[in-house]
Order: C-alpha cells, then sequence, then structure tokens
C-alpha cells in the first residue's frame, strides 16, 4: 500500500511542477481569473442595482407590496453559475495535455509497461491537475468571502461552502473525464474539443430530459451536471448528487486505466 501512495504522490508532483513551469498554464490562471473577476463584479453591481430600485418601490407603495430581495444568496447563485460556465472552457483546456503529452515525447509507453499500474498514475494525474484548478479558485473564494461578508441579513456559512463544494465535485468529474479523452488521442485540440462537447453534452441533458417525458426523462435529469450542482449553489446537499459526482471522478479514473492498459497490450 505504501508503495502505491508513494507512486501516486510522484507522479502527483510531477504533474503538479508541470503546471507551474507552463507558460500554458499561466495564461489560462490569467484568463480565469480575468473573467472571474469581471462577472464578480457584472453581478454584484446589478444585483445591488436591483436592491436599490426595489427598496425605492417599497418606499412608494408600502414593505408589503414589494417582495424581499435577498442579495447575497442571489450574487452567489449567480457567481456560481458564470464560475461552472468559464469551467466548461477553462477545464478541458488544463486536462488536454495529460496524455497527448506523454505521447509527444514518447513517455505514453513507459508509463503503460512501467510497474506503476495505471490506476496510480491516472489518479496522481487526476490530483495534480485537480490541485491546480483549487490554486486558481483561491483567490476567487477570497474576493467572494470579503464581498460577502458584509452582507446584512448575512450569508448562511452553510451555503457558501456547500455552493463552493459543489463546484470543486462538478470540476472533478470534468478533470476526470477530460483525462479520459486526451488519452485516446495525441492532439492536444482534439482532446480539448471533444471534452468541451462531452461536457456540454452533460451539461444539458436536464434541458433536454424536460422535452421529453416518462422514465428517459428522469435519467437524462439525474444525469446533468447542472441539475444538481444548481442544488448546490442553492446550499442544497443531497446524498444522490454526491454519489452521481463520484460516479463521473471514478468513471474518468477508470476509463483512463482501460485506455492505457490497452495500449500496454499492443505494446506487447
Amino acid at each position: 500500500m505504501r508503495i502505491v501512495v508513494g507512486n501516486i504522490m510522484a507522479i502527483y508532483r510531477r504533474e503538479l511542477q508541470g503546471y507551474f513551469a507552463s507558460p500554458l498554464a499561466y495564461a489560462i490562471a490569467g484568463a480565469f481569473w480575468f473573467l472571474s473577476g469581471l462577472f464578480f463584479i457584472l453581478i454584484l453591481q446589478g444585483a445591488l442595482m436591483q436592491s436599490s430600485m426595489l427598496d425605492m418601490q417599497r418606499q412608494q407603495l408600502g414593505a408589503n407590496a414589494v417582495p424581499p430581495f435577498d442579495v447575497p444568496s442571489i450574487v452567489l447563485q449567480q457567481f456560481l453559475g458564470a464560475i461552472s460556465f468559464i469551467m466548461l472552457v477553462i477545464l478541458p483546456m488544463l486536462t488536454m495535455g495529460l496524455y497527448t503529452e506523454e505521447r509527444k515525447q514518447g513517455t505514453l509507453e513507459l508509463l503503460a509497461t512501467s510497474p506503476i499500474t495505471n490506476w496510480a498514475v491516472a489518479l496522481g494525474k487526476l490530483l495534480g491537475v485537480f490541485t491546480f484548478f483549487f490554486t486558481l479558485l483561491l483567490p476567487v473564494l477570497m474576493y467572494e468571502a470579503i464581498a460577502l461578508a458584509g452582507a446584512e441579513p448575512p450569508l448562511p456559512i452553510t451555503v457558501f461552502w456547500v455552493g463552493h463544494l459543489g463546484l470543486l465535485l462538478v470540476a472533478a468529474g470534468i478533470l476526470s473525464l477530460g483525462m479520459f479523452i486526451s488519452s485516446l488521442t495525441a492532439s492536444t485540440i482534439l482532446a480539448a474539443i471533444l471534452t468541451f462537447v462531452l461536457v456540454f453534452f452533460l451539461w444539458v441533458l436536464d434541458a433536454i430530459g424536460r422535452n421529453l417525458s416518462g422514465p428517459m426523462a428522469e435519467v437524462l435529469g439525474h444525469l446533468s451536471l447542472l441539475r444538481h450542482f444548481d442544488n448546490f449553489s442553492q446550499g442544497i446537499l443531497e446524498t444522490s448528487a454526491l454519489v452521481l459526482f463520484a460516479s463521473y471522478i471514478f468513471l474518468g479514473i477508470f476509463l483512463t486505466a482501460q485506455s492505457i492498459e490497452a495500449l500496454r497490450y499492443q505494446r506487447s
């Protein structure tokens, strides 16, 4: 067991060092921070303006004539939704080189035939790219917390953390599936495009299911990333959602290991 953990950590450190030494990774980080900051400012300004308009209406029509408007909850939900859409583009770019670069450098065959198990390699790579994305999210968490801390009434802390837990679970699922697609091709651009298409399809399954009826509609809705993430963004923690995200993460690791195992048999 200690050997397996050591192998995973070795791959993890290798991948993480690769990201922090990559100019492309810094470009992705800059784009992510710029877009997330821009969306946060726009969403916050829009919510404050709407709140001011509702306050004026209350003064004119009476407090009971205008429904309450929860600024921090609205800002959090809309911002998490904006971040999730940014992730649809950013995350495929992070996973596109996980295995394609190994093919280009000629090290994929070494990994496939090495004593390190395919599961350990896949898990180490996934932990590396997930850690890099988590570091991108830390500054976002900080200015969110600072801006929402002054809200009155205050935003429940559980809603804040459950919403971001959902964001991390969605990211882990996308990264895991993207890693699998990266193991299938030697083209980084093709890997990014295919990952985006797959994730977008999983994202809109709920909308597709709404146009259907019967058990198929329920199945598609349950498999949708968007439906379960929306619940997380509202502070709703469901066991079924946790199981779904864990299933996507496991599926990506499993398929990646099987893909590299197939390569091992081709080389043997």
